[in-house]
């Protein structure tokens, strides 16, 4: 049976596989306030050619749209892959009570691996973070795309 962090983390995969279906980093997320879905996305940078268009960012204003309000007090994130800078950043701003994160980012994980920026104690706002939600099968999805990528490069050169 799973938790009800584990099944709204299901929905930000779903998220995740439409982006690996058209190509873009595999990143889903969901934005959920008293219970329901309030709004859903994936990465599109490629596709609309935007380095904003992470799946936290485009989740975030289509919560604000539907909401009526840049404050998304009362919400929680669930993303597969932990946010960046720029979007952790995003999350203080809108002031998401919570984020859920699946598969940590070495890279630019700013959530408590690089960094932690959406706890910053310096911030007027912090949110509460739960890492690792079906974190293995978020980081399988990102590993098996980038190693197609790969291939894929290696078979057109």
């Amino acid at each position: 049976m799973l938790t009800e962090d584990e099944r709204l983390m299901e929905l930000a995969i779903a998220e995740a596989e439409k982006a690996e279906a058209i190509d873009e980093v595999p990143i889903g997320a969901v934005i959920v306030r008293e219970g329901a879905v309030i709004a859903q996305s994936y990465n599109k940078r490629e596709t609309i050619q935007k380095p904003t268009a992470h799946a936290e960012l485009m989740a975030i204003e289509q919560a604000s749209r539907k909401l009526g309000t840049w404050r998304l007090s009362g919400c929680t994130l669930y993303v597969t892959l932990e946010p960046c800078p720029m979007c952790a950043g995003a999350i203080v701003l809108s002031r998401i009570d919570r984020l859920v994160y699946g598969a940590p980012d070495p890279k630019a994980g700013c959530a408590g691996t690089l960094m932690n920026l959406v706890q910053e104690d310096r911030f007027n706002h912090r949110a509460e973070v739960t890492a690792g939600v079906l974190g293995d099968r978020c980081s399988l999805m990102l590993t098996d795309f980038f190693r197609r990528l790969r291939e894929n490069k290696k078979k057109n050169k």
